[in-house]
């Protein structure tokens, strides 16, 4: 079997498209709650707290980072596959909640859920695109894998957006997401293959398998790896602007007046543009180098934020923010995974990867919590002003950091010096 086993992108092209098309499934789920999700904690269950409605984000950012952080060890001991499957099993009873919720907590505990299966089967579709194609097109990979989920994040943000002004808000997100859910799990449990075959091909090439724990990982992606640390603080805060676009802009924009239907326009610009724009992007990062890419994309995004601050919630200001942040996510977002997958060897990859995923991801949490809180004390345009000086910092961060060359050096040493 091992003989018939090759790496590259055109050589696995029936089992990538599949997992790209599943990614989009993946997307989907979040998308569902991107435009009309916080409308619902306003109008039906009738919360005024900024902070209070953004607990949903929290929730969701919080199970989706520990997850990202239990993935790596679960997936070199059990299997992508299989992790995989069992995110899709976390994801069933998120439409249940939501429809059954007679508290907004019920909505909170549903998005731990979402953030177990975003976690699990998210995190899988991404490592297993990376040990099929090979070291050579991973930017590429990556940016296809990125596109299809945010495509997916787009479409059902667009749907819901323009479905709530004829059905509940409610129903809209339940029902597309019991769809979605039994979708993902069905296709991945017949047709998805399992890429151990593939690490095992490629690790060949860095001699002995060198499984880290998550101890080590966690130090080296966090603190001991210059790369792989500022890699995790741009993807923290990269989430941190996004948790803020996801929780507080349609209130933002709802507030200024912008119908259920506009609001999903510019819920769905957002990660169009960002998922569109991954597919070169990707491919760019492997050409140009991953650190141009990720610096640029911070600064687009802190330049967007801006705009979106100033404009007051006008809508020609708020979709030309959603079209520029848009540009800057894509620029970052396939670019900081890639350097990641770089810094590791193919044993490694699963383990580092799921610690920088952590990072990212708690970004979630701590975006949501800023930008609820100062939006309470000081207004929803002090919140976002102050998220995208937070972000302007970031990038200027990896700007400031030596960037490593070439193929893979253990991620549990320091990253070699260009």
């Amino acid at each position: 079997m091992s003989g018939a086993v090759r790496l590259g992108l055109r050589e696995n092209a029936g089992q990538f498209a599949l997992l790209v098309g599943l990614n989009a499934f993946v997307g989907a789920m979040v998308g569902l709650e991107r435009s009309v999700l916080p409308l619902v904690g306003e109008e039906e269950f009738g919360l005024t707290s900024n902070a209070a409605i953004l607990a949903f984000v929290v929730a969701f950012g919080a199970a989706k980072a520990l997850t990202n952080l239990a993935a790596g060890g679960l997936a070199t001991r059990f299997g992508r596959r299989r992790l995989l499957i069992a995110g899709w099993l976390f994801a069933l009873p998120v439409p249940v909640m939501i429809a059954l919720a007679p508290s907004w907590g019920w909505i909170a505990a549903a998005n731990v859920f979402l953030g177990v299966n975003q976690g699990l089967a998210w995190s899988m579709t991404v490592v297993m695109k990376i040990d099929l194609v090979g070291p050579r097109r991973r930017g590429l990979a990556l940016g296809l894998n990125e596109s299809a989920g945010y495509l997916g994040v787009a479409a059902t943000a667009l749907v819901t957006g323009a479905l709530a002004g004829t059905f509940a808000p409610r129903e809209v997100v339940w029902v597309g997401a019991a769809a979605i859910a039994v979708a993902g799990l069905v296709v991945s449990a017949l047709f998805v293959r399992d890429t151990a075959p593939h690490v095992a091909l490629e690790q060949r090439d860095h001699g002995v398998a060198r499984h880290l724990s998550l101890r080590r990982a966690f130090a080296a992606a966090s603190v001991r790896n210059p790369v792989l640390r500022a890699c995790s603080q741009a993807g923290l805060v990269n989430n941190l602007n996004d948790a803020l676009a996801w929780g507080l802009v349609p209130l933002y924009l709802a507030a200024n007046g912008a119908t259920a239907g506009e609001i999903g326009v510019i819920a769905a610009l957002y990660p169009a543009v960002w998922g569109a724009g991954q597919i070169a992007t990707g491919w760019l990062s492997d050409h140009a180098g991953r650190k141009p890419l990720i610096v640029a994309g911070m600064l687009v995004q802190a330049g967007a934020l801006a705009l979106l601050a100033t404009g007051g919630g006008e809508l020609a200001s708020a979709a030309a923010a959603a079209v520029l942040l848009g540009v800057g996510t894509a620029l970052v977002y396939p670019t900081l995974i890639a350097a990641v997958s770089d810094a590791a060897t193919p044993a490694e990859r699963a383990p580092v990867v799921g610690v920088y995923r952590f990072w990212r991801d708690l970004g979630f949490v701590l975006g949501a919590l800023l930008a609820g809180l100062v939006a309470d004390a000081l207004g929803s345009g002090a919140a976002i002003a102050i998220v995208a000086g937070l972000t302007a910092i970031s990038g200027l961060v990896v700007a400031g950091t030596t960037w490593s060359r070439g193929e893979p050096a253990s991620a549990i040493a320091p990253a070699a010096a260009s």
